[in-house]
């Protein structure tokens, strides 16, 4: 029996624990934290459950594609929410006016055109064709892309892309910017259309026009949302884990992947291969463990330039000088008292000129937009078991630049003074924005996180709350991809491998590793138990 070990329990490493598990292997997670989850976390108090992670259910076949592998569905699993509204829009009011008109984008195409068309003569129509050539983009994206492990030219050069390359070419010469604003002139229009690009770890200027794909996922298929939360759904992947036969390990902090040379059968030839992995436990006694095969689910930067020997490197320090990294953030967790009916499940609070926002990050000097565009769940406005009878839970995004000397949160306001600053301003920023005067006065519970929390929990590079951007430069079969070039039986899954970031792509990246193991090249999912694969 092959004995795997996968570093990290985050999504990519539970995933990738129960497919291998189920493959056969013998497979051991270990996780440094005390919990499973990774950057998906929950934070419980007084009453109150916050999710720390993802917060948008999207791509929906991916998720039911990951349970079929394990001969299971998703509606055995998890109890799907479809939202209506999706979310809502709070631009920036002008100093003078107050609160400005949200703009609220309902569930269902016809519904989104009807309110494009409201803002903007003619949008309908042209919204109907955008979304078109994304449910087109998603499904070559699905079929040719996000499960291709690039292994194989043929696979890369099939028929459909040859036939779809005109206009390939098209949406990866353009960026996502310049394709919206070729379409639609109204400021708001623009911002829910380019918005997607955070979803990348990126800026709607610098992510290909491919990626307008996303649109498609909220404005056209919906936004669902797993009841009792995404700390619900990360532990039902846990429990696959276990039950294909995975053994978990909290506490266990690996402190060396250890590969040896190894003689090659009938050649004179030697090839480096992993032998194990030297882990830490809270006593500070170190463990052995030895392994055919090692999935490191952890950061890949960590990974590469910690866990590894120089020698053994695929992509040492200097690789990473030449790569860009997604944004950090500032998360602020708060229990309020009382009901909040202004504010919507999902809201978005854009700020008129994000050009600047997207500057201040991502710029070459970088700082914290003020006023800054942020995001705000309030899941308890559809699931009232994360939140004590009225009371609100919410949980606000602000993106800042990936930077960890901006300081970690803490609770009540304990946190580092610049990330307790940022928080306090955008506390007042939304209650200012969505007209609710006395939201600072109603807090009972806050709690806050920032970019050294991601550095020092997870090992993030640059304190990034997502991983590598998805430039052109970075997506796809240019972006890091699943197995080591050096070393014989490493393998890399989760959100800083291919393909990228966001639980559906943790979930494709731990069958990248499964296909690479089994020298599968083809392009599109595997054939799912009990169903024959249709011919890539």
């Amino acid at each position: 029996m092959t004995t795997t070990v996968v570093i990290g329990a985050g999504v990519g490493g539970l995933a990738t624990a129960a497919l291998l598990a189920r493959e056969g292997h013998d497979v051991v997670v270990l996780e440094r934290l005390d919990r499973v989850g990774g950057r998906a976390g929950v934070i419980e108090r007084d009453g109150f459950r916050f999710d720390t992670g993802p917060s948008w259910y999207l791509m929906p076949r991916v998720y039911d594609h990951f349970f079929a592998m394990l001969g299971t569905t998703t509606a055995e699993h998890v109890d799907l929410l479809t939202l209506d509204p999706g979310y809502t829009v709070f631009p920036e009011p002008d100093a003078a006016e107050g609160v400005a008109t949200p703009v609220t984008v309902p569930l269902g195409r016809d519904r989104v055109r009807a309110v494009f068309e409201g803002l903007e003569p003619g949008a309908g129509e042209r919204l109907d064709a955008y979304l078109d050539s994304a449910q087109n983009a998603t499904s070559l994206a699905e079929r040719r892309f996000l499960y291709n492990p690039f292994t194989s030219l043929k696979a890369m050069l099939s028929g459909e892309i040859i036939r779809s390359s005109p206009r390939l070419f098209t949406l990866l010469g353009s960026s996502l910017e310049k394709y919206v604003a070729r379409r639609f002139r109204h400021p708001v229009i623009r911002q829910i259309l380019g918005y997607p690009a955070v979803f990348l770890a990126t800026t709607p200027a610098d992510a290909p026009a491919l990626y307008h794909l996303m649109s498609a996922l909220d404005l056209d298929d919906g936004i669902q949302y797993p009841m009792g939360g995404f700390g619900t759904l990360v532990a039902t992947f846990g429990d696959l884990a276990v039950q294909q036969g995975a053994r978990v390990i909290t506490g266990a902090d690996v402190v060396r992947i250890d590969t040896g040379v190894t003689e090659q059968a009938g050649t004179a030839s030697a090839k480096t291969s992993v032998t194990g992995v030297t882990w830490r436990n809270a006593d500070g006694q170190e463990h052995f463990q030895p392994a055919d095969i090692v999935v490191s689910a952890a950061d890949l930067h960590h990974t590469e330039t910690m866990l590894l020997k120089e020698v053994d490197r695929s992509f040492p320090a200097e690789w990473w000088t030449r790569r860009v990294s997604g944004p950090g953030a500032v998360l602020v967790m708060l229990g309020v008292e009382g009901e909040l009916p202004q504010l919507p499940h999902h809201s978005l609070f854009f700020a008129r000129d994000w050009d600047a926002n997207f500057d201040d990050i991502f710029g070459a000097a970088p700082r914290v937009p003020d006023p800054a565009s942020v995001y705000v769940c309030k899941p308890s406005a559809s699931d009232g078991s994360v939140a004590p009878a009225g009371h609100e839970n919410l949980f606000m995004l602000i993106p800042v630049p990936a930077d960890p000397e901006l300081g970690g949160g803490g609770a009540e306001g304990a946190g580092d003074t610049r990330i307790e600053e940022i928080a306090n301003v955008v506390i007042e920023q939304v209650a200012r924005w969505a007209g609710i005067p006395d939201l600072s006065s109603r807090i009972v519970v806050r709690e806050t996180i920032g970019p050294a929390d991601f550095a020092e929990q997870y090992h993030s590079w640059h304190g990034g709350m997502l991983g590598p951007a998805h430039t052109l430069r970075q997506s796809a079969m240019f972006r890091a991809q699943n197995q080591s070039k050096r070393v014989g039986g490493l393998y890399y899954a989760g959100a800083t491998t291919a393909p990228g970031v966001g639980v559906p792509m943790c979930l494709i990246s731990a069958e990248l590793v499964l296909k690479r193991i089994r020298g599968d090249k083809t392009a599109g999912p595997l054939a799912e138990p009990g169903r024959v694969k249709a011919r890539s």
